[in-house]
């Protein structure tokens, strides 16, 4: 990679962390009214404590994976208009919370917050070492020229693992967030990445060679023994 390249990166990374702190923070709080919503707080630690660290490990380890990363607008159709209805119960997903919290809707128990956050940072964990595995593995679906099947690591247990720890992290996003109904804006995205995970595989067979070989040795995409 370029040096140009790799500044270039920096500055985008530099720029959209904080940027994207704020807007949650937002999201979270405004609805909420007040400072003292903790299971915001603690879902934020979670959330963004890692991810720093993830990010600085990749700039110094493989600041092209950062650079596909960053890559948000989708090539496939079907993806596009998959992609702008999960932005939109996303969207709404975070609002609700903090509505939740004000108005005093749900009675989530402690230790279940605590749990979704625990199974959130597990869940991020199992993302980083799909990512450290497979470094063409971009936020979009794509296939790069360079790109080659990877098999090892988690990618010998199931072919999507990505999606096998982002999946819990999503439905834990409400209830670490202390709402049951804000479940009922995620539940759709976890069926929106099933759909995904079709239109995805049906670009691989296209496009990656020795992706039908791979999805003979590994039959299961997310779950073993079941799926």
């Amino acid at each position: 990679m370029k040096q140009s390249q790799f500044y270039d990166i920096k500055k985008k990374i530099f720029l959209l962390v904080p940027l994207v702190t704020i807007v949650l923070g937002l999201m979270l709080f405004l609805p909420a009214g007040s400072l003292k919503y903790w299971q915001a707080w603690v879902f934020m630690g979670v959330l963004f404590i890692p991810f720093i660290f993830v990010i600085f490990y990749f700039l110094r380890n493989d600041p092209e994976l950062l650079e596909r990363r960053m890559k948000f607008k989708e090539k496939e159709t079907q993806e596009k208009t998959m992609s702008k209805i999960g932005q939109l119960f996303f969207f709404i997903g975070f609002l609700i919370p903090g509505l939740d919290y004000r108005y005093g809707w749900s009675n989530v128990p402690f230790w279940l917050v605590i749990a979704s956050d625990v199974i959130m940072f597990l869940g991020y964990m199992l993302v980083f070492f799909v990512l450290r595995e497979n470094s063409y593995a971009s936020r979009i679906v794509e296939v790069d020229e360079k790109q080659k099947v990877i098999t090892t690591g988690p990618y010998a247990v199931v072919r999507h693992p990505m999606y096998a720890g982002i999946m819990p992290m999503y439905l834990c996003i409400p209830l670490a967030l202390g709402s049951y109904f804000a479940l009922i804006f995620f539940v759709p995205v976890i069926i929106l990445i099933v759909f995904r995970i079709f239109d995805e595989e049906k670009v691989l067979l296209r496009d990656l060679e020795g992706y039908e070989e791979y999805t003979k040795k590994v039959k299961y995409r997310l779950i073993p023994r079941i799926w």
